[in-house]
């Protein structure tokens, strides 16, 4: 067997910058230096295009999309609506109680007929069905249900609880309280919870993130320049976003995931570089045209290849077949585009407009033009005499932590989600105490005229069930609608496996739907689609760094090591949201599993993230590999030219994330903890530690390329 050379091997003196000959980025950057007029003008055109429809965004995103396209539950959601006036799983739920009256009093019958003629006022409501006696009046008359037949679809029945909560609410008086619940309600309060969770934690975020960004750049006008990316990323996601909603829904999620990205490239790769533009400028003594020139060729490049990853690991996420997910995937990629594009057009035209004012109101420590940072490279020769024990041990460590994923529990949100306070929650505790544990997730069955009697049987002798309503004929007289209370929480596992169960048994024609089978029917997609994600991530991650590297062994190890920490994230993940630990000081009340979605997205999220810092990295390896073809010179040289920007980046990342863990609803917590944990352990324990280890011990091997492989991909190089 043997290697192709290195492309680029010399120890003769370099041509002048400008005498180089450059590649397509290189030129794109010296043409957005040289035409800086042009690119301003155009950036801002799609400011002021985009930024005019950003701040219509919020109200039009949807509240809902949680569901699996084409299951059980979604095709009896649509029957019920059609047949038995709109009564489905997102019709409107409005509980009356009094501790001290009872549904026959006349104060309790004036606030239901109230609730009633308030929802009947609402064109989104089709029907209102009045409270029955054992049915949805308690056994001891305290507590009632009104129930709103839903006229439009699930987005727009969550809009209409954010309408209709607080006038319904108010109808309540000091002896008989209202509260509206049902799962448009619950949608409705915890989408509000946590966008105000979101906007506290942002507040919050943005003081930290830039002092961590002055003290990585060492100049407010250097660190000013992530933000602006940051910012013109977050205008032109949100007001393409608002335009998306004309055509499909967008669920709310879009918008704060396109957020968090938007933040985490634009400081990644305004970090990369921004440092790298220093290096040629002040370091090399280039002017401003030839140093942005350089530093596109080089680093530019990197955050091509970088943001090329991010957007396929999202894209592996849109095989759920869910709105939401298809949706959020759609919104970070947006934002990810626009970050992409003003880094390769904007930021090059800002550098060479300001030249050596980019260091302006610089702290006074700060040493320009350190693009090599001679800690690192200590530690990179550290690594290199001692690589066995820091490299084994690292391994143990992450090896440890994610042993807990393997009994890792996932299940679809619970009402502990919802914050105490909320009337969806209060409403759904009183159905709780009234009706029986499992009434507020009652399951809609559907059935053949013809079988009604049997199937209502089958059901009441099921020993999942506790009551079984009598069937109600549908608008054609063809189906019949029953309604099944279980014995166990809507939320618990038992009750998935009796809907699979009563599945399986029921007569052919039979359909079983509500708001927990849709719960169950997108948790069985999840389960279904998380190997192929995660499959489709890693393959073609490794595909496009074997394209960038032109290595297949560096290639593989950028992408299996992205695992260890993963893993490791998930690990304490199970223990804190699944077992509770630290669920006191966190502020949370857990539910005994992780959310079902997690793994899946966050697994997309952490390895885009990540391959962020492994492209700076090897990238920095591969074009000092390149220029020496010096195994030692790759490693060290890497690491001294990328430590400093991953550390950096890592410390914002850890920040922001960490700041979502303090405040707002379970999900939002489990985000900030995960990816918190993933981005800390991977730029600390794997990019800085691990894979340089790795380069270590695998030497000239690390970068074999079979000939037969370099005949068939493209040249890419990292130098200038």
């Amino acid at each position: 067997m043997s290697t192709t050379a290195p492309r680029a091997q010399t120890t003769t003196s370099a041509p002048a910058p400008a005498d180089r000959p450059s590649g397509p980025i290189g030129r794109l950057g010296r043409y957005a230096a040289t035409h800086t007029r042009m690119v301003f003008i155009a950036w801002a055109v799609v400011a002021v295009a985009l930024g005019a429809f950003a701040p219509r965004v919020e109200k039009a995103l949807s509240g809902a999309g949680w569901q699996a396209n084409g299951s059980e539950s979604v095709q009896v959601r649509d029957l019920v609506k059609r047949e038995f006036a709109g009564l489905n799983s997102t019709g409107l739920m409005v509980v009356v109680h009094s501790p001290a009256q009872t549904a026959a009093s006349p104060a309790f019958q004036r606030t239901i007929g109230q609730v009633a003629a308030r929802l009947k006022g609402d064109g989104r409501v089709a029907s209102v069905s009045l409270p029955v006696a054992g049915q949805t009046i308690s056994a001891d008359g305290h507590t009632a249900i009104v129930m709103a037949g839903a006229r439009a679809d699930a987005n727009t029945m969550v809009r209409a609880a954010d309408d209709l909560k607080a006038p319904v609410t108010a109808l309540g008086t000091k002896d008989v309280q209202v509260a509206l619940t049902g799962a448009s309600g619950m949608w409705s309060d915890f989408n509000e919870a946590n966008r105000s969770a979101m906007m506290r934690s942002e507040m919050f975020s943005w003081p930290v993130t830039m002092g961590i960004l002055v003290l990585a750049f060492g100049s407010m006008v250097a660190a000013g320049l992530p933000l602006l990316l940051t910012i013109l990323g977050l205008v032109a996601s949100a007001g393409s976003l608002f335009l998306l909603t004309k055509v499909s829904p967008i669920s709310i999620w879009a918008m704060n995931f396109a957020l968090m990205f938007a933040l985490a490239l634009g400081i990644d790769y305004a970090l990369f570089i921004v440092m790298r533009f220093r290096g040629a400028l002040f370091g090399q003594h280039e002017n401003r045209v030839d140093a942005v020139t350089e530093t596109m060729d080089t680093a530019g490049k990197a955050v091509l290849f970088s943001g090329v990853t991010v957007l396929i690991s999202l894209t592996a996420v849109m095989l759920v077949d869910s709105p939401a997910f298809r949706s959020m995937a759609v919104g970070i990629m947006l934002s990810v585009l626009f970050i992409l594009a003003a880094t390769l057009t904007l930021l090059p035209a800002v550098l060479g407009r300001l030249g050596t004012k980019v260091d302006n109101l610089s702290l006074p420590w700060v040493h320009h033009g350190e693009h090599r940072s001679a800690r690192f490279a200590a530690w990179g020769e550290y690594l290199w005499r001692r690589p066995w024990a820091l490299g084994l041990g690292t391994v143990a460590v992450l090896g440890a932590l994610a042993i807990p994923v393997f009994s890792l529990s996932t299940g679809m949100p619970s009402i502990k989600v919802v914050p105490k306070t909320d009337t969806s929650r209060q409403g759904y505790l009183l159905v709780q105490q009234a009706f029986g544990i499992g009434a507020p997730g009652a399951l809609q069955v559907t059935a053949p005229a013809a079988d009604a009697a049997r199937v209502r049987a089958l059901l009441a002798a099921d020993p999942s069930i506790a009551q079984v309503t009598p069937p109600r004929p549908g608008a054609s007289g063809q189906v019949v609608l029953l309604q099944a209370v279980p014995k166990v929480d809507p939320s618990s596992k038992q009750l998935g496996t009796a809907i699979d169960r009563l599945r399986a048994t029921l007569p052919a024609g039979t359909m079983v739907g509500g708001a927990p089978a849709e719960n169950h029917d997108l948790e069985t997609e999840l389960s279904a689609k998380t190997p192929l994600v995660i499959g489709v991530v890693l393959g073609l991650g490794f595909l496009l760094l074997l394209v960038a590297l032109q290595a297949p062994l560096i290639a593989a190890i950028g992408v299996l090591t992205n695992l260890l920490a993963t893993g490791a994230a998930f690990g304490i993940a199970k223990l804190i949201f699944q077992e509770g630990h630290a669920s006191s000081l966190l502020g949370f009340e857990p539910q005994g599993f992780l959310d079902a979605w997690g793994p899946v997205f966050f697994f997309a999220m952490i390895f885009a993230i990540s391959m962020d810092y492994t492209v700076f990295l090897l990238s920095s390896a591969k074009e000092h590999w390149d220029r020496t073809g010096d195994a030692k010179d790759a490693m060290v040289g890497g690491l001294a030219h990328s430590g400093r920007v991953i550390f950096a980046a890592g410390a914002v990342m850890v920040a922001v994330f960490f700041t979502f863990a303090l405040s707002g609803p379970l999900p939002p917590k489990e985000m900030g903890i995960i990816l918190g944990v993933a981005v800390l352990l991977d730029a600390l324990l794997v990019r800085l530690l691990l894979v340089p280890i790795l380069l270590r011990l695998t030497g000239t091997k690390a970068w074999y390329l079979p000939r037969w492989l370099d005949r068939i991909l493209p040249d890419v190089t990292f130098g200038h």
